[in-house]
C-alpha cells in the first residue's frame, strides 16, 4: 500500500511503535473530496491509502497533519499515485456515473417542456453546453490533478485564503442543497414505479416510500466501507441490465409514426418555445451530470492533458447516444400523447414499465418494474456514499463547519455529514419531480459551473506559470459558449426557481461572514498563508 502524503492529512487508524527512537509506523486514511482507497492495486473508496513513518510518536488513532506525514521513501513505496486510467478507463468512470435512473423518469418532463418529440431539442443544447463545460473541467482537472474537483479549483483560482475561502465555502453550502436534490430525484423516481404494481397508491403513500428508501439507504451506507464495494457492483449491474432492455426492445419494435408524431406548430418559434427548450434543456443536463467525474481523480490518469478532455467529449457523446436511442425506443412503441403532460398523465410515473407491458405484457412489466426499483436504488446508494464525504473532507481542511468532519467513534466514517445529506435528501423528496430537478441545477450553475469559468480565466491571469498538459482548444470561445449556455438555462428557469437559487447563495455568505467573524478569519483578520484550525 502506497500513497501521496505531500498534499493531504490523514486520520491514523493503525500505529506500531518500533525501535527506531521517536519514530512509528502508521497506517492512513486520508481525507479527500474524490476519498477512495488503495489495495492490491484497485481503487475504491476511502480506506487504507498510506502507510509509513512519521517522525514523532503520535496519539494512538488521531488526526495528523499534512506537515506531520513525512513517509519513508523506498523504491517499492513510490511517493505519487499510481496513474493507472488510460483513455478506456477514463470514459468508462465517467459514463458508468452518468448512466443511471435519469432517463427512466425524466422522459414524461423532457416531452411536456415542449409538448412533444420536439423536446429532444433539449438534450443537444445539453450536449452543446456539456462539451466546451467539458473542457473547463478538463483545463481544471489536468492542471491541478489532485482530488478535490470544484472545490480546490474555486479555492486556488480565487486565492487559497481570501476570495477562494468564500467561493470553496459557498461551493460546500450550495452542496449541502443541490447533492440532496440529485438524490431526491432518485427516491421520487423510485416511489413513483412502485405505482406500477401498487395501482391504488395515493400521493401522500408515494411521499412516504420515498422516505422509506431514504432511511433505508442511510442504514446500510452507516457501516465501515470495507462492505460497500460489493452491494455497488451488484447495483450497477442492474442498471446496465435495465438501459440495455429497453434499447434492444425499442430497436426490435420502433414505430417510426409514432416516434416522429409532431404536433401542428412544433418548431415554431416564439418566447414560449425559448422557455420550453430551456426547461428541456436542464432536464438534458440532469440526465448528464458526471460527465466530469475523472477530473476528481486527475493524480491517477496516464497522460492527463490528453486522456481527461478527450474522455470526458467520448463520455458525453457515448452518453447522448444511449439517452436518445432509449428516448425513441420508447416513444415508437408508446404514444407521446398517453404521458404529456405529465402531471396529469398517471402513466407518466412509469412510463418504461408501460413500455414493456405494451410489448410483453404485464408479467414481463412487473419483472422490469422491479429492475428499474433496483437501478433506482443503486443510483441513489451511490450517490449518498459519495456525496456525504465531501462536506466531510472540506470540514476537516478548515473550509466548513468544523462539525461535519466527525468520524464515527468505532466504525471511522463520516457519520454526521452521512446523516445531514441523508435528511435532507428525504425532506426534498416531497416535492415534485420536476421542481427537484430544476432547483438542483438551478443551485449549481452559479457557483460551481459559472464559478469554474472563472476561475480558468482567474488562474490564466494570475498564475500564468502554472503547468498546463491542457489547455482549453480555440480559448475563450468554448468558455464563453458554456458560459451563455448556463445563462439560458438559469434565466428560463421559473421565477421561484430563480429567486430560490439567489436566496440560498445569500443565505450562504451570510453564513460565511458570521461563520468567519467568529473563527476570526479573512475578511475580519488579515489573510494568512494557511488555513486556521
Amino acid at each position: 500500500m502506497a500513497g501521496n502524503t505531500t498534499h493531504r492529512s490523514g486520520w491514523i487508524v493503525q500505529a506500531q511503535p518500533t525501535k527506531r527512537a521517536g519514530r512509528v509506523f502508521v497506517v492512513i486514511v486520508f481525507s479527500s473530496l474524490a476519498p477512495r482507497w488503495q489495495k492490491g492495486g484497485k481503487t475504491g473508496f476511502p480506506g487504507v491509502a498510506w502507510a509509513g513513518w512519521l517522525e514523532q510518536s503520535p496519539t494512538f488513532r488521531g488526526w495528523y497533519s499534512r506537515s506531520q506525514m513525512q513517509p519513508k521513501k523506498t523504491p517499492e513505496q513510490p511517493s505519487h499515485l499510481l496513474r493507472r486510467f488510460g483513455l478506456l478507463q477514463a470514459t468508462a468512470l465517467n459514463m458508468s456515473n452518468m448512466i443511471g435512473i435519469g432517463p427512466f423518469i425524466t422522459i414524461p418532463l423532457l416531452m411536456s417542456a415542449l409538448g412533444g418529440p420536439q423536446a429532444m431539442l433539449g438534450w443537444f443544447i445539453a450536449v452543446i453546453i456539456a462539451i466546451p463545460d467539458g473542457m473547463v473541467w478538463s483545463e481544471l482537472g489536468a492542471s491541478m490533478p489532485g482530488s478535490g474537483g470544484t472545490y480546490v479549483y474555486l479555492r486556488e483560482g480565487y486565492g487559497r485564503d481570501t476570495y477562494g475561502r468564500l467561493m470553496a465555502f459557498l461551493f460546500i453550502w450550495q452542496f449541502i442543497l443541490s447533492g440532496p436534490l440529485e438524490i431526491a430525484s432518485g427516491y421520487i423516481g423510485f416511489a413513483k414505479y412502485t405505482g406500477y404494481v401498487w395501482p391504488s397508491v395515493t400521493p401522500l403513500q408515494t411521499a412516504l416510500i420515498a422516505s422509506v428508501v431514504g432511511v433505508i439507504n442511510i442504514a446500510l451506507l452507516y457501516r465501515k466501507i470495507t462492505s460497500i464495494g460489493k452491494i455497488t457492483v451488484s447495483l450497477w449491474i442492474g442498471t446496465l441490465v435495465a438501459t440495455g432492455a429497453v434499447i434492444i426492445t425499442g430497436a426490435m419494435h420502433f414505430d417510426s409514426k409514432l416516434a416522429f408524431d409532431f404536433p401542428p406548430g412544433a418548431f415554431k418559434f416564439s418566447l414560449g418555445f425559448l422557455f420550453g427548450l430551456g426547461a428541456a434543456a436542464r432536464i438534458g443536463v440532469y440526465d448528464y451530470l458526471g460527465y466530469y467525474d475523472i477530473c476528481y481523480i486527475g493524480d491517477e490518469v496516464k497522460d492527463p492533458g490528453r486522456v481527461i478532455p478527450r474522455s470526458i467529449i467520448i463520455s458525453v457523446l457515448a452518453v447522448a447516444a444511449i439517452y436518445f436511442a432509449i428516448n425513441l425506443s420508447i416513444i415508437g412503441i408508446v404514444p407521446w400523447r398517453e404521458f404529456v403532460p405529465y402531471d396529469v398523465r398517471p402513466g407518466s410515473d412509469f412510463v418504461v414499465s408501460i413500455f414493456m407491458e405494451k410489448i410483453y405484457g404485464s408479467k414481463v412489466a412487473t419483472v422490469f418494474t422491479a429492475m428499474v426499483l433496483w437501478t433506482a436504488f443503486g443510483s441513489v446508494f451511490a450517490l449518498l456514499l459519495g456525496y456525504s464525504r465531501i462536506p466531510y473532507a472540506a470540514a476537516q481542511d478548515g473550509y466548513f463547519f468544523k462539525f461535519f468532519g466527525r468520524l464515527h467513534p468505532k466504525k471511522n466514517f463520516p457519520y454526521v455529514s452521512l446523516i445531514v445529506i441523508g435528511i435532507i435528501s428525504i425532506a426534498c423528496s416531497f416535492f415534485s419531480l420536476g421542481i427537484v430537478i430544476d432547483a438542483l441545477i438551478t443551485t449549481r450553475i452559479l457557483i460551481q459551473f459559472i464559478g469554474q469559468i472563472f476561475a480558468v480565466m482567474l488562474l490564466r491571469k494570475n498564475k500564468p506559470d502554472m503547468p498546463r498538459p491542457y489547455r482549453i482548444w480555440l480559448y475563450p470561445v468554448p468558455s464563453v459558449i458554456a458560459l451563455i449556455g448556463w445563462v439560458f438555462i438559469f434565466a428560463t428557469s421559473d421565477l421561484y426557481v430563480i429567486l430560490f437559487g439567489l436566496g440560498t447563495l445569500a443565505l450562504g455568505v451570510a453564513f460565511f461572514f458570521i461563520w468567519s467573524w467568529r473563527t476570526a478569519r479573512w475578511p475580519f483578520v488579515e489573510a494568512a498563508s494557511a488555513v486556521a484550525d
